[in-house]
């Protein structure tokens, strides 16, 4: 499953703090392995650019470089893989899928990544505190803690 790929995810996230780090699981067919793709956060970019629109920094909010998320959709393409899931980290917070993560998963009320879940990772003084895992089920984002040992 692809709780093996917890461990890397943990490391990555706890790597970015004071930052939200952020990425994707991959997975190769219905049985295939698993593979862990951390994204570098590109929320600061963007916020230098264009303040209004990105109100943010990347101490509290994350974005994939779209042409880095692109490019990564065309790879995980080409070797038959699928996106499983998006992480990142909320620094020094709680593991809660946010208001402005739903307001990101979502359009016009429905997912924008139909059956892709989301791991959400506290990160409090650089190191995982708790996570859970999000899926859209019948309407409405539903959660279930993440168990590891911090």
């Amino acid at each position: 499953m692809w709780e093996e790929c917890l461990s890397e995810i943990l490391r990555h996230l706890e790597g970015t703090y004071p930052q939200e780090g952020c990425g994707v699981i991959l997975r190769a067919g219905l049985e295939g392995p698993w593979r862990v793709q951390p994204l570098p956060n590109a929320y600061d970019r963007h916020h230098a650019a264009d303040p209004v629109r990105f109100p943010r920094t990347s101490r509290t909010a994350y974005l994939f470089e779209p042409r880095d998320w692109l490019a990564l959709l065309k790879e995980a393409d080409a070797r038959g893989e699928s996106v499983e899931c998006v992480f990142h980290s909320h620094v020094n917070g709680i593991a809660d899928f946010s208001t402005e993560d739903r307001a990101q998963a979502l359009a016009s009320g429905q997912p924008l990544l139909p059956g892709v879940s989301y791991l959400v990772v506290a990160v409090v003084a650089g190191r995982a505190s708790e996570a859970r895992l999000f899926r859209w089920v019948e309407g409405e984002f539903r959660d279930r803690p993440v168990t590891f040992l911090p």
